[in-house]
């Protein structure tokens, strides 16, 4: 079955790794380590999709609202569990629905031949396959990070502190464990992201201020393709 979240706030920062550890060690005294992650961390590598005219890299640029990307995410390079996912963001909040996909659902997405995928019991896998199928929708970079996950169940928080943010269009190599990268962002810079439903507890907000901690629009897939492709597509 398909899985879903609510439409939720998302807030990024760029941090130093300075301001990141003193995040992580505030964190650690109010949150705890998401049960995914092993000593407190995992690494996420999302392919992301795009059309043949590049609708979703423009309508990023421009800020469309709403707007929607699509990826295949898996963890610390292990085809275990493998996600597809649309990541809808409109009117200043994401939303998220998922579906699990089996190896060789992945195998018959990525060779394009989705004619099982078409008629399949999972929604979202049929709707990314009629994309495929109708706006030409292919591979367009890969995103790989290395995350800490925090997590607090009033208002269903989430803290995410993500290091070392690198790009790659290596896509018949997704699986491999060690995949040539290239960083986006300068040497000691790395992001916090703050979701949550409807609430952000007082202790937690408290615990993010810091000076010189700046919210801004950040988007891993729109500055790992812009990178790659030096501005043009």
């Amino acid at each position: 079955m398909d899985e879903k979240s609510k439409y939720r706030h998302e807030l990024k920062y760029l941090c130093s790794a300075v301001q990141l550890e003193i995040i992580r060690s505030r964190m650690q005294g109010l949150m705890r380590y998401d049960n995914h992650s092993l000593n407190g961390q995992y690494t996420i590598r999302s392919m992301y999709f795009d059309s043949y005219d590049n609708r979703c890299f423009y309508e990023n640029e421009s800020g469309t609202d709403p707007r929607e990307k699509f990826r295949i995410r898996i963890y610390n390079a292990d085809d275990a569990r493998i996600s597809l996912e649309c990541k809808r963001k409109e009117r200043g909040k994401t939303f998220k629905t998922a579906c699990l996909l089996s190896r060789e659902e992945y195998d018959m997405l990525l060779s394009g031949e989705t004619a099982d995928a078409l008629v399949s019991d999972k929604m979202l896998l049929r709707k990314f396959a009629l994309l495929t199928q109708t706006q030409l929708f292919r591979p367009a970079v890969i995103v790989e990070y290395d995350r800490t996950p925090f997590v607090y169940p009033v208002g269903n928080v989430r803290i995410t502190l993500d290091r070392n943010i690198r790009s790659s269009v290596d896509f018949s190599h997704f699986f491999r464990s060690d995949l040539p990268t290239r960083p986006i962002l300068p040497p000691g810079q790395h992001l916090l992201e703050v979701k949550y439903d409807e609430l952000l507890p007082d202790p937690i907000y408290d615990a993010l201020q810091l000076r010189d901690l700046q919210q801004t629009a950040f988007s891993k897939y729109y500055l790992c393709r812009k990178y790659i492709w030096g501005g043009q597509l």
